[in-house]
C-alpha cells in the first residue's frame, strides 16, 4: 500500500454537509475515501482525453434487430474492431429489440471513434460507453 499523507482543506458548511450526505447513502466509511475516489475519477476522466492511454469500458447497444442491415453493418464494425473487442454479450429483450453488450480495451482515442460509429448506426435506439481505467495509472 502506498504511503499516506494527511492535508487539509477548507471547504463551505453547506457543501460538507451536502458532501457528508452522499457520503453516508453511498456507504463510505469515512470522508477520505470518499475524496480519494472522486480524485482516482477525475485522473480516470484525464486519461479519456489522452490518445496515447490505454482504457477499458463497456458498450451498451439497444438496436431493433428488423432494421434492414443493422445486424449486418454491427457485425462489420466488431470485425473492424476485433483487436479491442474483449467479449461480447448479446439478449434478445423482445421479439423486435436486442441488447448487447461489448466489453473492450483500447486506446482512448480509437475506442470513442468505435462507440462512435456504433452508436450512430441507424436503427441503434440507444448506446452507451462507459469508461474506466486500465488501472496502470491510478492507486
Amino acid at each position: 500500500m502506498a504511503k499516506l499523507t494527511r492535508f487539509g482543506i477548507s471547504i463551505p458548511e453547506t457543501l460538507l454537509v451536502e458532501f457528508d450526505k452522499v457520503i453516508n447513502r453511498k456507504g463510505y466509511p469515512n470522508r477520505s475515501e470518499a475524496i480519494r475516489d472522486l480524485i482516482r475519477e477525475h485522473l480516470i476522466e484525464k486519461e479519456w482525453t489522452d490518445d496515447r492511454e490505454e482504457v477499458a469500458g463497456t458498450v451498451t447497444l439497444v438496436y431493433d434487430h428488423h432494421v434492414k442491415g443493422l445486424t449486418n453493418h454491427l457485425v462489420a464494425l466488431q470485425h473492424d474492431y476485433h483487436d479491442m473487442i474483449l467479449s461480447t454479450m448479446h439478449i434478445h429483450l423482445d421479439h423486435d429489440n436486442c441488447l448487447e453488450v461489448l466489453v473492450v480495451k483500447g486506446k482512448a482515442k480509437r475506442a470513442q471513434e468505435m462507440v462512435e460509429q456504433m452508436t450512430t448506426v441507424k436503427g441503434v435506439k440507444h448506446g452507451k460507453f462507459t469508461m474506466t481505467s486500465t488501472g496502470k495509472n491510478i492507486s
